[in-house]
Order: C-alpha cells, then sequence, then structure tokens
C-alpha cells in the first residue's frame, strides 16, 4: 500500500474522515502502530519523559530526537503500509531561523517526514523558510510543553475569552503562512472545534475534544504504562486482553468511528 503523506491527510480533513496519530520511539513500535493502521506517527520529545525519565520535555536534544526518529523509520519502513514520520523539533532548537533549519535538516535526514514546532504567530518565518527548502510542518498550539515553565504548569489554555481569540487568529495565520498541519493541546472542545472550522489545514488534538480532524496520545499512556499522573484525555486500550497490536487496532477503530474521545475526555471553557 502507498505510504502516507501530507496529502492522504489533507484529503481525510477533505473528505470529513478522522485520521489517527500515535508516537513511538523505536522500529519495533512503529511498526506494530503503522500496521495496526495509525496513519502519522509522532517522534515525540515527550520520549524525554517516558524514556529517560526527565520531568519535562526540556532536556531532549535534536541529536537524540535525530537517533530516535532513525529507529521510528527503520521500523516504518517495514510496515504493510507505512505512515507519516513527523518529528518535534525539541526545546531552544528553532528560536532563530538558522537554528531551526539546521535541526530541521537533521530530522529530516534521520528519516522524518514532517517537523512539529510549539509557538504562535511567531513562527510565521520560520514556517515560511522551512516551507521554501521543502520541510513540512505541524504547528502545535494550546498547553505546550516546552513553555511548561513560562505557564506556570501544564494548564489547559484558552479558557479565556481572549486568549480563545488569539488563539484562533494565530491558527489562522499559522495555516495561512504554510503550516501543513496543525495540532491543539488541552484547549475547551468548543474552542477546538471552532479552530478546526476556520483553518483548510488538519488539525490535531490531543485533550481538544472529538471536533478535531485527528487525535493524537503518547503510546506509553494508551497501553497504560504510565505510573505516575494519568491526564483527563488519555483512555487505557490495553484492557480486555489485547496486546499491544491489538491495543493500537482499537484505537485507531475509535478515533476513525469518533467514539474516542468521549465527552469525559475533554475540557470546557
Amino acid at each position: 500500500m502507498s505510504p502516507i503523506n501530507i496529502r492522504t491527510l489533507q484529503a481525510k480533513k477533505d473528505q470529513q474522515e478522522k485520521f489517527s496519530v500515535l508516537t513511538a520511539y523505536d522500529a519495533t513500535f512503529a511498526q506494530l502502530a503503522a500496521d495496526a493502521g495509525v496513519d502519522a506517527i509522532l517522534v515525540g520529545d515527550s520520549l524525554g519523559m517516558v524514556l529517560q525519565g526527565q520531568d519535562s520535555t526540556l532536556p531532549v536534544t535534536v541529536a537524540e530526537m535525530a537517533y530516535h526518529t532513525a529507529c521510528v523509520a527503520r521500523g516504518n519502513r517495514r510496515a504493510a503500509r507505512p505512515a507519516l514520520i513527523m518529528t518535534d523539533l525539541p526545546f531552544m532548537s528553532y528560536g532563530t531561523l538558522e537554528q531551526a533549519l539546521d535541526s530541521a535538516r537533521q530530522v529530516m535526514q534521520a528519516g522524518a517526514h514532517m517537523v512539529k514546532l510549539e509557538g504562535d504567530d511567531w513562527l510565521i518565518p520560520i514556517i515560511e523558510s522551512l516551507g521554501r527548502q521543502g520541510v513540512p510542518v505541524c504547528a502545535h498550539l494550546g498547553l505546550t510543553p516546552q513553555s511548561v515553565n513560562k505557564f506556570g504548569g501544564y494548564r489547559v489554555q484558552g479558557r479565556e475569552q481572549e486568549r480563545a481569540e488569539a488563539m484562533v487568529r494565530h491558527a489562522i495565520a499559522l495555516a495561512d503562512a504554510g503550516a501543513d498541519l496543525l495540532l491543539l493541546e488541552c484547549v475547551p472542545s468548543a474552542l477546538a472545534e471552532r479552530i478546526t472550522a476556520s483553518v483548510r489545514v488538519p488539525v490535531i488534538g490531543i485533550g481538544a475534544g472529538s471536533a478535531t480532524d485527528a487525535q493524537v496520545l503518547v503510546m506509553h499512556d494508551m497501553l497504560g504504562l504510565n505510573p505516575n499522573h494519568v491526564p483527563k484525555f488519555v483512555k487505557n486500550f490495553m484492557t480486555d486482553g489485547r496486546g499491544v497490536k491489538e491495543a493500537f487496532a482499537a484505537y485507531v477503530q475509535e478515533v476513525e468511528a469518533g467514539t474516542f474521545p468521549g465527552p469525559e475526555h475533554g475540557f470546557n471553557a
């Protein structure tokens, strides 16, 4: 089967078909995810927490992201239908245009198909420049974990009217600047629905309700492997005697059917 690419995901939005995204950090889980029907694999800087035992994503380096991207790419190539691979550019690796281009080069050469950046309209020159260099971009809005110290913790974003309106403006501006995907994390469900309807590009949600075009979860969370705090938006799919691949397939099925996330997984304004 043909590999998933950004045109595939755009067609899904245009046809009002939901699609699934899941993190993976190595070859084995990448192949299992792709073979289970996951459309896009996120090599997230969440690896700092779930693999390295860090307290946040901040210590993760570009070299580490490139290493795990290469591992994922090798496993993904063995899948019957390879997924699109999206890689986070980690903390302080795209503060300048030169940094962003070099960081993107490293992870794209390692096997990523697109990069993900956290921020709002200050990202526009970077997105435009990456686009000119042939690098697709996912722009991450809402709760952006690399800014956890600025936010004062992991908190829902966009509940205040002024901030909600600003997020809508930023989303539109980023899409107009050439972002190929948007990701909304921990925003009120109604705001996520409004943003999804306001932009032409696919919108991925995590803790953003069911109206987005796609959902993403951290693999360890949805397999019930997180021994610490489990976020409200997480569902454990490793139940009813399922193995890992069956849990991945159940996640894909529920996302595509629109049954996950349920109302209990979202946030009100």
